[in-house]
């Protein structure tokens, strides 16, 4: 029998059983490639300029800033829109039948899924959150088109590892909040080419504590509340992939909104996400490739922009108690409120096309490359570091575990499956792994 979830019918394209495993196979993935998923707003759309203007994008990275910083990396987006964590459901890519589909009984032909948007949503791992319906009622609104975009990215990321992994299987799982909303994680475990891939989606909705108010207040914005409530909503898209080889670097990227209404009704709103680069050894090429890419996505949207975000990445990705980065970097930014609204959203979108390019053909490069059992090893003390900034420093993963009723295991997806600490550990001078380190303390620039 099909399962309806987030009110779109499961008969033609979705499988779930709770508490049964499912996922996507390298086959799925690879039919699912012919098809094209036009990104939401892309047709007819001209490059904007005049982003970054913002005070908060012109003062850089603040730590420790609350529920926005929260959202800042993929476990800010679990810690809160999981909190308080409802039920899971699994499901699976199953071949859809041909030809027209009947209404199901009870319901009217325009709640089917067979309209541009219902044609859309088949090329995501799992439906929309939010239902259709509701989709279809507010088609121009920030929220319902930012969600169509994390849900399109993720789709277009785990289509693309699962075509080079050959053979790697997604678990997929749609989980609710019952606060409300919820959000689609996708894993791959252990694979032939990704030791550990997260892909992770939120959309939640609900009312902002007390607290969190005032950390947002303590950062410049000026947030009205109605008999101490303050009505919010977040969506964003967050991952890290962990390659197996170690000359294969690992990525993480997130691109997320944020919307309060006040008790007068103004609403309050803001974009953030970034992404940046960890590899074990240095490869100039694959360092200029991935930051020129980055670099090209922005340059549509004003000159300036790469320059400041990535700085603010080197800035934020500091691993203070070792004196080095957690990698080479990328573009970071938080709290992106001007010139407008539509402006900003391009922006976003243009730097969550550029995440497949800038990164699948370095894992295409290097996934068979020889490797010996030293550099194995130094890749597992460099994830060794990796965990170390996300557990002391990343301000989304603190928040997700001081945070009650979290949901852990999305918090901490985005650590890898096996990491190392070695006593005293130091690289020989004039070793590989000594450049890379000396690229972590002192951050070039990769474009010029």
């Amino acid at each position: 029998m099909a399962l309806r979830l987030g009110g779109l019918s499961a008969g033609s394209c979705w499988r779930a059983a709770r508490g049964g495993g499912g996922g996507l196979s390298a086959g799925a993935g690879s039919r699912a490639a012919g098809r094209t998923c036009r990104p939401p707003g892309a047709a007819g759309r001209e490059p904007s300029r005049g982003l970054g203007h913002s005070p908060a994008a012109r003062g850089g990275p603040r730590p420790g800033t609350g529920l926005s910083g929260a959202l800042a990396g993929l476990a800010g987006l679990a810690g809160l829109a999981a909190a308080a964590f409802g039920r899971a459901e699994r499901a699976e890519a199953e071949p859809r039948s041909r030809g027209p589909r009947s209404p199901s009984p009870g319901r009217r032909q325009d709640d089917d899924d067979d309209d541009e948007l219902g044609r859309r949503c088949r090329c995501f791992m799992a439906p929309p959150v939010t239902a259709l319906r509701e989709l279809r009622a507010r088609p121009g609104d920030m929220k319902t088109r930012m969600e169509l975009l994390v849900l399109e990215t993720q789709a277009q990321v785990c289509r693309a590892l699962a075509q080079v992994d050959g053979g790697a299987r997604f678990s997929v799982d749609r989980w609710e909040r019952k606060e409300g909303g919820g959000g689609i994680s996708c894993v791959l475990q252990d694979g032939h080419v990704f030791e550990k891939a997260g892909v992770s989606i939120s959309v939640v909705h609900g009312n902002l504590s007390e607290e969190a108010a005032k950390q947002m207040r303590s950062r410049g914005k000026n947030l009205k509340t109605k008999d101490g409530k303050l009505p919010f909503s977040a969506m964003g898209v967050s991952s890290v992939i962990h390659p197996k080889n170690p000359h294969a670097p690992t990525i993480h990227f997130n691109y997320r909104y944020f919307e309060v209404e006040e008790a007068d009704g103004n609403k309050q709103w803001w974009f953030g996400g970034g992404c940046d680069l960890t590899p074990t050894y240095l490869n100039q090429e694959d360092a200029v490739h991935f930051h020129r890419t980055l670099k090209e996505a922005c340059d549509q949207h004003g000159p300036d922009l790469y320059p400041k975000f990535k700085k603010w990445c080197d800035d934020y990705f500091f691993i203070v108690h070792r004196g080095e980065r957690r990698g080479i970097g990328g573009i970071f930014f938080d709290d992106l409120d001007s010139p407008s609204k539509e402006e900003v959203f391009r922006f976003v979108q243009s730097c969550a096309q550029a995440v497949v390019p800038s990164y699948i053909p370095l894992v295409k490069k290097h996934h068979n490359d020889s490797f010996t059992p030293q550099e194995k090893l130094w890749q597992q003390l460099r994830r060794g570091r990796y965990v170390e900034f996300n557990l002391l420093y990343d301000r989304g993963t603190k928040f997700g575990l001081f945070t009650p009723g979290s949901r852990i295991e999305s918090i901490l997806m985005s650590l890898p499956l096996t990491a190392r600490w070695e006593y005293m550990h130091s690289p020989p001078e004039n070793s590989k792994e000594a450049e890379i380190l000396e690229v972590l303390r002192h951050p070039r620039d990769w474009v010029h």
